[in-house]
């Protein structure tokens, strides 16, 4: 019996060494997989950009260019609706805009005027250079 010992004893170990492998092996599979979930979540913006239209994403941009933490809690709310089902009409870049005024965000937008001109679509001010000339 004592010869046998050393023998199981070598075949114990190789395979206490083997059910590790596996466990971390296993463990780091779970954690890649962890890891790709949450890379397929999309982000509150990602969503709320994905909802808006008629430079909506010029709004959101423009809002975490100059309110970042405030407008964060906004979208993540927009988006909150948005994944409840409760929020279902497309948003336009006016909208957003309103809503960021009326809770007293002050989100400045550069905005053009542009008139047509012989088929071509120039700003105001070049049309008013033109008539002065």
């Amino acid at each position: 019996m004592s010869s046998e010992d050393p023998d199981i004893e070598l075949i114990k170990a190789r395979k206490l060494k083997e059910m590790r492998e596996k466990a971390a092996a296993m463990e780091k599979a779970l954690a890649a997989s962890t890891a790709q979930q949450q890379k397929k979540q999309p982000s509150s913006r990602d969503i709320v950009n994905g909802f808006v239209h008629d430079r909506g994403d010029e709004v959101i941009r423009l809002a975490y260019e100059q309110y970042p933490a405030q407008t964060e809690a906004i979208v993540a709310k927009i988006a909150q609706l948005i994944t409840t089902g409760e929020l279902t009409e497309r948003i336009s870049g006016g909208e957003l805009l309103s809503l960021f005024r009326s809770i007293g965000l002050r989100i400045r937008v550069d905005t053009t005027i542009t008139v047509e001109d012989d088929g071509k679509f120039i700003p105001l001010s070049e049309k008013f250079r033109q008539q002065d000339d």
